[in-house]
């Protein structure tokens, strides 16, 4: 199969967006683009560093530039940060060359895939079912409103979530 569009993958931390984006790559022969760790490697250093010393705001303007340069480019699966879709113009650059994926994931599934993970910045040093189910409500309006449309990934295999992205990008296009 091959992708007319960009797909781009948001939603928070620990919803399957790199897992997802690996599978996708693989079933449509495209491109795999890791927002962070592209970015991570322009700037030579890990994200967590770069919200320490330049703070979450340059963070945000280097994705939006990361964005900015795929405008040019061919289709390709993108795992964005789970921040990327949090910034309007990001959401518009994006909608220009594709279709935008919400993958959810309970905040209790969103824990268990957490465990032992570190720097995850905007966690704060807290992985707390509670506190990531209050983060991920304050972010779900804006996730939400940016989302061509939504897939559950909570319970299911890579497959089943691929499967139904494809099916519902490629029914949008005829």
């Amino acid at each position: 199969m091959k992708l007319e569009q960009t797909i781009f993958l948001i939603g928070f931390m620990g919803c399957g967006k790199s897992t997802n984006a690996v599978c996708l790559a693989g079933l449509t022969d495209t491109a795999r683009v890791e927002m962070d760790e592209e970015i991570a490697k322009e700037q030579g250093m890990a994200i967590p560093r770069l919200f320490e010393i330049y703070g979450e705001e340059h963070f945000r303007n280097l994705e939006t530039e990361f964005l900015r340069r795929l405008l040019t480019q061919k289709p390709r699966i993108v795992s964005c940060g789970g921040g990327a879709a949090l910034r309007e113009e990001n959401v518009k650059l994006m909608k220009r060359m594709g279709k935008i994926v919400l993958l959810t994931a309970s905040p209790k599934t969103v824990h268990e895939r957490l465990k032992g993970g570190e720097g995850r910045p905007a966690l704060g040093g807290r992985a707390d079912v509670g506190h990531i189910a209050e983060l991920m409500e304050n972010r779900r309006a804006r996730y939400e409103a940016a989302a061509d449309f939504a897939v559950a990934t909570d319970g299911r295999s890579m497959e089943e979530i691929c499967a139904e992205i494809l099916r519902r990008v490629c029914g949008e296009n005829g």
